[in-house]
């Protein structure tokens, strides 16, 4: 009679085990996947000009200057990453989790991985976008998938947060896929088209040339049951210090603008984010 017991003890004690052990799948599958885009890409060999800029509205154009990229190398891929942040899952979940980013520039292809726990087992997600296609995906105990989001609808966010992003790697914005349009001196609409797919926002800048933020109506809110809600999305960046010569953003928000009101789902804390080129 003891053997039942005795079995399930051990199966009990080999899973947490393996969930303590630092091997992830998920997280494999994230470092592999950088580690062939790095392996494909090289380097630029070029630095920005007066000239790369020169087809841009006003505010773009002050951007470059005042952050410091005129004659600096033009970077192939950024990294950014931030530890314990806040991430608002639900109403009544705000999750806090390590976050690790990787965009490319030649191509709009862009990476994330969310590390946390839920109820003190290890969650992770891995969002992509790759040859025009999007997913989210949501794995319990390292195995257990939750959630794999894809679809017409994640394709256009992921597209659109790519280039929410360009501007934190500059030479992104000025491929050719992107297309900019002026709107005054402070603010200025871009229009991403890749794939079939097309998506746009519009950047809003402080006078002295930071960019303070992007705002799309091109994301669909998707939680993690599948429901949609429309709604604008922006990104914040805030908090501008020099790093290498150049100006960075050391906060970056995330926030939904619901009917009900903003929630800022994204590192409501504004913990520093780091950020790196290649």
């Amino acid at each position: 009679m003891w053997i039942a017991p005795a079995a399930l003890l051990l199966l009990a004690a080999g899973g947490v085990v393996v969930l303590r052990l630092p091997f992830s799948p998920t997280r494999t599958a994230f470092e592999k996947v950088v580690e062939e885009k790095i392996a494909a890409t090289g380097e630029i060999g070029e630095v920005f000009t007066e000239q790369d800029i020169a087809g841009l509205p006003l505010p773009v154009q002050n951007y470059f200057r005042h952050c410091g990229y005129l004659g600096t190398p033009k970077m192939a891929y950024m990294r950014a990453s931030l530890t314990d942040v806040d991430f608002v899952m639900s109403a009544k979940k705000t999750l806090k989790i390590d976050y690790s980013q990787f965009n490319l520039v030649q191509r709009p292809e862009r990476f994330a991985l969310i590390s946390s726990s839920l109820y003190g087992i290890p969650f992770e997600g891995l969002d992509a976008y790759e040859n025009g296609r999007g997913s989210m995906k949501g794995v319990l105990a390292k195995w257990i998938p939750l959630f794999d989001q894809r679809g017409e609808d994640m394709d256009r966010a992921c597209l659109v947060t790519w280039l929410a992003e360009c501007l934190m790697f500059p030479n992104a914005a000025l491929q050719e896929f992107v297309a900019w349009k002026p709107i005054d001196d402070t603010h200025a609409q871009a229009t991403i088209t890749w794939e079939g797919l097309s998506a746009s926002g519009v950047f809003t800048f402080a006078e002295s040339g930071e960019l303070q933020a992007f705002r799309t109506g091109d994301r669909v809110a998707v939680d993690m049951q599948g429901n949609r809600t429309l709604a604008d999305w922006s990104a914040y960046l805030r908090e501008y210090r020099e790093v290498s010569g150049i100006l960075q953003p050391t906060v970056i928000q995330s926030v939904w603008h619901y009917p009900e009101g903003d929630c800022i789902y994204f590192n409501e804390q504004a913990l520093a984010v780091s950020i790196r080129y290649q």
